[in-house]
């Protein structure tokens, strides 16, 4: 539907920017040997962006695809080109992204082991499309601020690797209700994980985000990225001579 509806957009704006967005997960193993079920966990958090970028996963992904239930003309349809438009790469990222299996095989929330930045250095190793961390939050108002600035750091750290980020997102504007069992049951709970709550009022993390606007709103998509910018302002003198 991804790849199909971006086709009938570039119809219409063959300069359409097309923003993908997908879960940046990890499974840790907690175990002195690496079990196939795990290693195989991990390489599937690729799939749906294989198939929407066209890019081969290995043997053992495509015989997961063919054992459940997809064909060979449908995997070679997805594996014919990529979708049309600027394609840039979104990483969503919350704690519970990163997961850790016990030896006795319990499942437990990670919290950033690796963070963004590790990780989705792995999906732009794979892809090589410039990225954006499209969601982040976490559910305590209070951790907010520092939440966000440490999702600043991991951005401000893989712009330091050569990584083009052209955006970052706090998710959402407003608080969510219900959202901590993903709409499954109506119980008319708060999550105070927006900007602002249900009346409209900022709470701290908004003020946080401000900050950071103010301070690096107008930094280049990587670093000294001026270089590439088309203007007709003189060139300036870091020191007087």
């Amino acid at each position: 539907a991804s790849i199909m509806g971006t086709q009938q957009i570039a119809k219409h704006r063959p300069d359409c920017v097309i923003v993908q967005s997908e879960s940046a997960e990890f499974m840790h193993e907690m175990r002195a040997e690496r079990t196939p079920a795990v290693q195989l966990e991990n390489k599937l958090r690729f799939a749906s962006l294989d198939l929407l970028y066209a890019h081969q996963p290995d043997g053992e992904v495509v015989n997961y695809f063919y054992d459940n239930g997809m064909t060979r003309k449908e995997y070679d349809w997805f594996m014919a080109g990529e979708p049309p438009g600027y394609q840039i790469m979104g990483n969503d990222y919350y704690g519970r992204n990163e997961k850790m299996i016990l030896p006795n095989g319990e499942v437990c929330t990670s919290m950033d082991v690796l963070g963004w930045a590790s990780i989705t250095h792995d999906y732009y190793q794979r892809y090589k499309k410039p990225v954006m961390h499209t969601e982040t939050n976490v559910f305590d108002a209070e951790q907010a601020p520092t939440w966000l600035w440490k999702q600043w750091a991991n951005i401000l750290r893989i712009r330091k690797e050569g990584v083009p980020v052209l955006g970052f997102t706090w998710y959402s504007l407003i608080d969510q209700i219900d959202w901590e069992t993903g709409l499954a049951e109506k119980k008319g709970t708060v999550n105070a994980c927006g900007l602002f709550d249900l009346d409209r009022k900022p709470r701290e993390v908004a003020t946080a985000y401000k900050m950071l606007l103010q301070e690096y709103g107008q930094i280049t998509i990587v670093p000294h990225g001026e270089l590439f910018e088309v203007t007709q302002k003189p060139a300036t003198l870091k020191v007087e001579v």
